[in-house]
């Protein structure tokens, strides 16, 4: 795989808050993970690996009706200059580069992008990997055709501010999504005390319930961005096919996707 700089070809973006956003204790909790840690199903991130699924499809989906895709495609995003905000390891990324999109995986955690770098390399993988904030892209006047933020509010400092940098690599009539959990005390049990501690699906402390967004906080934060809401999905653990599908139920682990206006 040849890395190279995320090119200067970007269309320009029109404005942000170009600040730093990036919660330093966070970045050294994730930077610390190894390539096992981040890639093995069974392990320290095994929680991430089972609803990636759900999640993929979810992107697949609704990036394929904004743009007038067919999702049944083998390479339904062909084209698309796709950037995943927070990317660690490279678990979504790398499908998406499958997809057919021109991925740009970004993380503040340099460890997590040798991480993410290395795997995509093995794989024979061309992903653009860089190691910085969205406030930098932001800076340099780059845009994206979807700009993900999957698992990542959550962990940073200011999320709104957070997410008027994402709302600023948005292209006009582009498309954001973005996943994180509800807070609630069904979220606080299932995915603090059951994921963490008893089921050690994510390392413990991964999670600060305080930081948890509800459904209708983000949204208004994604107003006050300038990007629209348009969907909503939670992702529930179905005990029959003993997996995790996308559902209505937005208690616990959600997904949002919305637009900026052309």
């Amino acid at each position: 795989m040849t890395q190279t700089a995320i090119d200067g070809s970007a269309r320009q973006a029109g404005g942000g808050a170009a600040q730093a956003t990036a919660d330093a204790a966070e970045l050294a909790r994730f930077g610390a993970l190894s390539a096992e840690a981040w890639w093995d199903p069974q392990g320290e991130m095994a929680g991430l690996h089972a609803i990636n699924p759900a999640r993929l499809t979810f992107l697949r989906d609704r990036i394929c009706v904004h743009f007038g895709r067919d999702p049944s495609l083998p390479r339904p995003l062909a084209g698309l200059r796709v950037i995943d905000i927070g990317c660690g390891g490279g678990l979504l990324s790398e499908p998406l580069a499958r997809m057919g999109a021109e991925v740009t995986g970004l993380d503040a955690a340099p460890e997590a992008i040798a991480v993410a770098r290395a795997h995509a390399a093995e794989a024979g993988l061309e992903i653009r990997y860089e190691a910085a904030e969205a406030a930098a892209l932001v800076h340099r006047g780059l845009t994206f055709d979807a700009v993900l933020a999957m698992e990542i509010v959550e962990h940073v400092a200011a999320p709104q501010a957070f997410l008027a940098d994402c709302a600023a690599l948005v292209r006009p009539g582009g498309f954001f999504a973005a996943a994180t959990l509800s807070r609630t005390l069904r979220a606080f049990g299932m995915a603090i005390l059951g994921a963490e501690y008893l089921l050690r699906l994510v390392p413990p402390g991964t999670h600060d319930w305080r930081r948890f967004l509800k459904p209708h906080e983000l949204a208004r934060m994604m107003r006050h961005a300038g990007i629209g809401l348009t969907d909503t999905a939670g992702i529930s653990y179905d005990p029959v096919s003993r997996g995790w599908r996308l559902s209505r139920d937005l208690s616990v682990n959600y997904l949002v996707c919305g637009s900026r206006p052309a």
